[in-house]
């Protein structure tokens, strides 16, 4: 088998490329040469016999696998990113293509006259306390289109457009008081409902592309295109490590942040944990069974739209764990473009998810469209800047963004711990 990974140009076509379907065949041929290797080295294990060069070929398919894992992902990447074209040749209205120009003649030129027309028109400021004007709708959208195709989280997670700085979202603490009477029973006086809410502020995350001269004086250069591509991988990895880990100050609060407790004895505002049954590894003997535990510690009504999430090497070692009858728990995707599955629930890789070691929140299971909120607040601003880094113009692009916990019941963790 050739581990050669270079990325080829792919031959675009109707739907996925043939680069694309070509990957995914390599790949699916590469796992089956994984699970070959894999029960070979596993019948070594069970008679007693180490096999170095064995362990060696295993480990080098596993990096196969990720590789063409990988690369499959980035080619449906590229694809899934929407174009800002296709979005411009839909119908405008004049105040759109008014305000699509005068951001064109502000990036350009550094004109601010026609924005502050267009803002004065819409009875609004001209820029706010850091500030920058209103890029054009359609590019706000796209901006945040490819940051979802890219940011883990997002692509599970539930979004709300908020036009404040915080959302606050309430929740019953205590319902009204309920039960069963027989027909000409007394009935008590019912109590009403408690409600609590919770906040998600929407926090300001900004990107500083640069240009030179030339490139903004190029007619042929669609600068709406230029800044979403120069925004999008700043904005989705730093949106999907708070949305993971974040602390809560000044950027959202990620869901391993929240307080943790044993699930047996899971409460309201905390999240709760399975024990891995082995410190900082999974249990020597029958390692896969906490994962069922996982997925059972979860109601059926989020369990049926479950979702595993961890970073490659927690899936590197997930990947060759088998069930009672030696089929593989982790399966490749169905089809170009699609998830890899661990039994049978997709798996989201993140990056940001801690890997395996003692006491670590390694891996998650949840339906995150109901536990986790994010929320976006409407309007992506930018501050022309050609002072500060001569020749180079800076663009300052910011927007602001909030996240958090919603349903303490709906995600559940694997702590790589003894209890």
């Amino acid at each position: 088998m050739n581990f050669d990974i270079t990325d080829a140009a792919p031959e675009h076509k109707a739907g996925f490329s043939t680069g694309a379907r070509d990957d995914y065949d390599e790949l699916r041929q590469t796992f089956e040469e994984f699970k070959a290797a894999n029960d070979e080295r596993l019948a070594v294990i069970e008679h007693k016999r180490g096999d170095v060069l064995l362990e060696e070929k295993v480990d080098r398919i596993n990096r196969a696998l990720d590789a063409q894992h990988r690369r499959l992902d980035d080619l449906a990447l590229r694809q899934a990113r929407p174009s800002i074209d296709g979005i411009r040749r839909q119908p405008r209205d004049g105040v759109a293509r008014e305000h699509k120009s005068a951001f064109d003649a502000y990036v350009r030129a550094g004109d601010v006259d026609g924005l502050r027309q267009i803002e004065t028109k819409a009875m609004s400021v001209g820029s706010n306390a850091d500030g920058g004007y209103l890029v054009p709708v359609e590019l706000e959208h796209a901006i945040n289109q490819r940051v979802m195709a890219i940011s883990p989280i997002r692509s599970i997670a539930s979004v709300r457009e908020i036009s404040g700085n915080v959302y606050k979202k309430p929740f019953m603490t205590a319902g009204p008081a309920t039960g069963w009477v027989g027909e000409t029973d007394a009935r008590t006086q019912t109590t009403s409902a408690t409600f609590d809410a919770l906040s998600f502020p929407a926090m300001e995350l900004y990107a500083m592309p640069a240009a030179t001269a030339t490139l903004l004086d190029d007619s042929a250069v669609d600068l709406d295109q230029w800044i979403a591509s120069e925004v999008e991988l700043v904005f989705a990895m730093q949106e999907g490590a708070a949305f993971v880990a974040g602390d809560g100050v000044n950027k959202p609060k990620g869901f391993l942040s929240y307080t943790t407790m044993a699930n047996a004895s899971w409460s309201w505002g905390n999240l709760g944990y399975i024990a891995s049954g082995a410190a900082g590894a999974f249990a020597a003997s029958n390692p896969s069974d906490v994962l069922i535990d996982l997925i059972y510690s979860l109601k059926a009504g989020y369990r049926q739209n479950g979702s595993f999430v961890m970073n490659r090497k927690t899936q590197a070692t997930i990947r060759k764990f088998k069930d009672s009858t030696g089929a593989y728990l982790w399966q490749p995707p169905a089809q170009a473009g699609g998830r890899a599955t661990l039994m049978t629930f997709p798996l989201v890789e993140a990056e940001d998810m801690p890997d395996i070691a003692a006491n670590a929140l390694a891996l998650a299971f949840g339906d995150f469209q109901r536990g986790y909120l994010i929320v976006d607040r409407v309007g992506v601003r930018v501050l022309r800047d050609p002072y500060s880094a001569k020749p180079y113009v800076l663009f300052y692009t910011t927007k602001r963004v909030g996240g958090g916990v919603q349903d303490f019941e709906a995600i559940k963790l694997l702590k790589m711990a003894v209890s």
